[in-house]
């Protein structure tokens, strides 16, 4: 390769755009998918990407992957195969807390192989949170091997995570500037990764099953119990699980009063229903109004509840006439929810979101970091891994749970909706996963066949197909796309690839490089997304590897799985979905999840030499 290229004004703009995406993700001052779709129409205006193919990554086959994963995991979980799965675990752990682990994390790790790695961990956290009340096992023990081991099994195929899917894309795209003679990338089969994914799968399994006690922490109390969901809820957020009826006097302060000004007096417990003339609310919007004979449903400790009755001239009963029905566990009840990275509730406070009002879903505390908080909550700005403690109707819940804004960690009644169609969506599940197998047959095909089958034959119903999509994933990855192809086109990835050589000893042994280019591919994806360093590393990978004489698809590959190794901070999806739950800190999430990065780094270089 030519070290001496000169930099270009096109890879000045290119070296700028990805500067500018890196620094935007890091700070997150502006939502994750804005900046793309600013950084691909500056692609285009700056004439970086040609204007005919600027919008391509709408119709890439990685865009394609990514939306027929979502779609076929939302059908297996709309039959009740996970809560299958579930039970499946419980009889073969047989209480033995070193089995369920293993077993668990191993369901999990080739679950993963199939389904996007965030769609995996949002179905599993329910799942996990059953685990531990019937077994009385902490979830800060389950949740970090389980996470690990998503993580891991995504590598098993090449739809399992973002990385893998993006791969193909730009090992295709690069083939149009690579230097005359060397041979065309070709794209890697649905299996290609298949001996490193089961290298690394084990190797997690192994790490936690001997390591793993040492490593995780052993508080007991840690995380959600749904078993004791009252004490738990009490001792961890101060919320008590008493209900009393408020009857409003004619006399009381609070008649012409909104709901929400009625909470902002001193010593006011939670309120969480009411009822004026005939009609019952539970979650009431803010703005409902309070008038003589209105019934107020409020939670909290008896003495504060009969103070704040005495002081605004309110009858108290401790026997629910009016809510009854409204308050009965098996309806309604307290459940944890966490914010995903993806969620549109980022950014946004309570009272921005109306979720009394839009979706019959009370906020009573919001849990960050370890630290919980009660007061003014409605006008915190949400952001990414808070715990949310909500109370509603379990309907209302699920319902609102659909839109994948937020994932509900307690496991609550719901009733599994479709359970008679379990064995269709399996045999079509089967199929898909066969075609796929076939080399005549492309893999969006494929898995796009299945999606075709899980519709018509009514496993899911077109919108809840549409509801799977995590859009905000999808636009993400179509917008970024382009960049790494204007990496390539540029000469940028070439600049940086020869002038890196350059500076290195000669004679440095390839797998040496491969091994820094792991690490360094490593570290990008712990500050920005994996989406970002995959985009941003492949088109530098090949041309590092054509310079140093290695194989380009084995240090690309290296690149695709390296994105993922991030088992320590939040812009992993998985591990932010899963530090609220676990009620993990920062030392922690180092101190188990540091050996497994340098491990799996170790791994991937191994195998990736072994089979290029």
């Amino acid at each position: 390769m030519d070290t001496a290229l000169t930099l270009t004004t096109d890879m000045k703009l290119v070296l700028g755009l990805v500067g500018f995406t890196m620094l935007m993700f890091v700070f997150e001052r502006i939502r994750a998918d804005v900046v793309a779709l600013v950084v691909l129409v500056l692609l285009g205006l700056t004439g970086l990407v040609a204007p005919e193919d600027i919008f391509s990554g709408f119709s890439s086959d990685a865009v394609i992957n990514v939306i027929a994963t979502m779609v076929l995991g939302a059908g297996l979980d709309r039959t009740g195969a996970l809560n299958r799965l579930a039970g499946w675990l419980l009889r073969r752990a047989r209480g033995v807390e070193q089995r369920l682990l293993l077993f668990t994390s191993a369901v999990a790790g080739f679950n993963s192989a199939i389904m996007q790695n965030t769609s995996v961990t949002a179905l599993y956290l329910p799942i996990a949170s059953r685990l531990t009340a019937r077994t009385g096992l902490s979830l800060s023990r389950l949740l970090m091997p389980m996470a690990a081991a998503i993580i891991m099994g995504g590598s098993l195929t090449m739809v399992g995570n973002s990385p893998l899917i993006l791969l193909n894309d730009l090992l295709v795209s690069a083939n149009a500037n690579l230097p005359s003679g060397v041979a065309t990338l070709e794209p890697l089969k649905m299996f290609a990764p298949l001996p490193i994914g089961l290298a690394l799968l084990a190797a997690c399994l192994l790490y936690f099953h001997f390591f793993g006690g040492k490593l995780l922490p052993t508080d007991g109390d840690k995380g959600v119990t749904p078993a004791r969901t009252q004490s738990y809820f009490a001792n961890t957020y101060g919320i008590q699980g008493e209900v009393f009826e408020l009857t409003v006097s004619a006399d009381s302060p609070l008649v012409g009063m909104t709901l929400g000004e009625a909470e902002t007096l001193h010593g006011a417990p939670l309120l969480l229903a009411l009822k004026t003339g005939n009609e019952s609310r539970l979650a009431p919007p803010g703005d409902s109004r309070i008038w003589v004979g209105s019934v107020l449903g409020a939670m909290g400790a008896r003495q504060q509840v009969a103070d704040f009755a005495q002081n605004n001239f309110l009858r108290l009963s401790s026997r629910l006439r009016e809510f009854g029905d409204l308050f009965n566990p098996s309806r309604a009840g307290i459940s944890e929810a966490v914010v995903p990275p993806t969620s549109r509730f980022i950014g946004k406070s309570a009272a921005d979101l109306r979720l009394r009002k839009q979706q019959g879903i009370s906020l009573l505390a919001i849990n960050r970091d370890k630290e919980v908080h009660n007061d003014n909550i409605r006008n915190m700005t949400l952001r990414a891994g808070d715990m949310l403690v909500l109370h509603s109707i379990w309907t209302d819940l699920a319902d609102a749970a659909k839109s994948r804004d937020f994932v509900v960690v307690t496991d609550y009644p719901k009733g599994e909706q479709r359970p008679h169609k379990f064995k269709i969506a399996m045999v079509i599940f089967g199929i898909s996963m066969l075609l796929a197998l076939s080399s005549r047959i492309p893999t969006t095909i494929a898995l796009m066949t299945g999606v075709a089958g899980m519709l018509v034959t009514g496993v899911l119903k077109m919108d809840e197909a549409y509801a799977a999509i995590s859009w905000k994933t999808v636009f993400l990855m179509a917008c970024l796309i382009p960049l790494g192809w204007a990496m390539d086109s540029s000469g940028a990835a070439a600049w940086i690839a020869g002038h890196s050589i350059e500076q290195l000893p000669r004679g440095l042994p390839v797998w040496l490089i491969a091994l820094a280019l792991g690490l360094l591919t490593t570290s990008f994806s712990m500050v920005i997304s994996h989406v970002g360093a995959t985009i941003v590393m492949v088109p530098l990978a090949i041309n590092l590897a054509l310079a140093v004489g290695g194989d380009p698809t084995g240090f690309a590959l290296i690149v695709a799985l390296s994105a993922s190794n991030n088992f320590i901070t939040a812009s992993n999806p998985s591990v932010s979905m899963i530090t609220g739950p676990a009620g993990y800190s920062a030392r922690e999430m180092w101190r188990a999840g540091g050996p497994l990065t340098l491990i799996y780094t170790a791994i991937v270089v191994v195998a990736v030499n072994l089979m290029f």
